[in-house]
């Protein structure tokens, strides 16, 4: 498409900036719309496998995000007493690295920079107030008052997604999985050099994944009650009662975790839009889309792969609809597919019965996804 588009990304996330990042690059004209004040990022750290930092390269900022994190290589298995299992070494996407831990505000700076360096204009607090697809372009007036008309709009607005509610209502309401994330950031050990994952009795999975050369997170998963909220005041001492059958590099970690302010808790809840994700010129992509739990650490990994697929999509199109119909046909097959592993290891890890399907999925294991998430799509 050698037009330049007009173009609405709803949600100014990981998967939102890079589409604003590499339409941009591209000569189209980007707003962002983002419903937080001010540019920051709920949660810790994230894991950039090798197929997320080739879209980083992609889009020009693979250094700055190695320079903000830490690269690794090994995944470390131990058991529970902290005894090494096995070393991992873990697969590489053409030449980018196997794996980069990143602080999540820092992975948000280096993001809204490329954004705003490539010409994307950010529009912090507001949100979309309303929005009409006549067929030839979408007319969008946000609530702080600012109404243009785009060529596309797309939504990277989350898994409480207020454009797939515009879309189709409440039918896809995000799921609670029943089980949540704990995690809290420490400074990293000198030996965390790479994920070192802990396994207990299918009730409990630890581990810690370095995101700097100053710090690295402690992780873990456990079935909670869905109205469940850690005491404020005690959420350290609960996190070390989940965790008290772990030795070794766990044990370790833990001893540190003395302030419950630090301990972060968020509940894991999946969607899964079963109908196109593209309805004229408005499309739903990342979490809004296919929302997955984090067991193969691959959830924005598939947000940064929409949106740069996207881009290639509208690149190759004569029109917005063709190239949202071929975009979503590449998308949906590998998306779902780390959705339905996720959730799948999830249940295995926690001891949940698995259906016959998850059964044939778990086959593969995480090692063998990992190899072939980093083949080209």
């Amino acid at each position: 498409m050698t037009t330049p588009l007009r173009v609405l990304v709803h949600g100014g996330g990981i998967g939102g900036l890079t589409l604003a990042t590499a339409l941009a690059r591209r000569g189209h004209h980007v707003e962002v719309a983002e419903l937080r004040d001010q540019l920051e990022a709920l949660g810790v750290g994230i894991i950039q496998p090798s197929n997320a930092l080739h879209v980083m390269r992609e889009i020009g900022v693979l250094d700055a995000c190695l320079a903000a994190g830490f690269e690794w290589e090994v995944l470390t298995i131990c058991d529970p007493a902290g005894a090494t299992v096995a070393r991992i070494p873990q697969p590489r996407m053409g030449d980018a690295p196997s794996n980069n831990g990143i602080p999540r505000p820092a992975l948000a700076r280096v993001l809204a920079d490329a954004a705003t360096a490539a010409g994307a204009v950010l529009r912090f607090g507001t949100t979309i107030a309303t929005v009409k697809d006549d067929g030839t372009g979408v007319d969008v007036t946000l609530d702080d008052g600012h109404a243009n008309r785009y060529d596309l709009v797309v939504g990277f607005d989350g898994i409480g997604s207020p454009l797939r509610r515009h879309l189709y209502g409440e039918r896809y309401t995000p799921e609670y999985t029943g089980f949540a994330n704990w995690r809290v950031t420490l400074p990293r050990s000198p030996e965390v050099r790479g994920v070192v994952m802990s396994a207990g009795n299918q009730q409990a999975k630890a581990l810690l994944t370095p995101i700097s050369a100053e710090l690295m997170y402690l992780g873990s998963v456990f079935a909670e009650a869905e109205d469940f909220r850690p005491d404020p005041e005690h959420a350290h001492e609960q996190l070390r009662e989940r965790l008290a059958g772990f030795g070794g590099p766990i044990a370790e970690a833990l001893a540190q975790v003395t302030d419950p302010a630090a301990v972060v808790y968020s509940r894991i809840s999946q969607v899964t839009v079963e109908e196109p994700w593209h309805v004229g010129r408005i499309a739903l992509a990342g979490d809004a889309a296919h929302a997955s739990t984090p067991h193969l650490a691959q959830g924005a990994a598939m947000a940064v792969e929409d949106a740069l697929v996207l881009a290639e999509s509208l690149d190759a199109a004569a029109a917005v609809p063709a190239a949202l119909t071929a975009w979503e046909e590449r998308r949906r097959p590998r998306a779902l597919w780390v959705q339905a592993l996720s959730r799948a290891v999830l249940k295995q890890e926690t001891g949940t019965p698995t259906t016959a399907a998850e059964d044939e999925l778990l086959k593969i294991g995480i090692p063998g996804a990992a190899h072939v998430l980093v083949e080209p799509y």
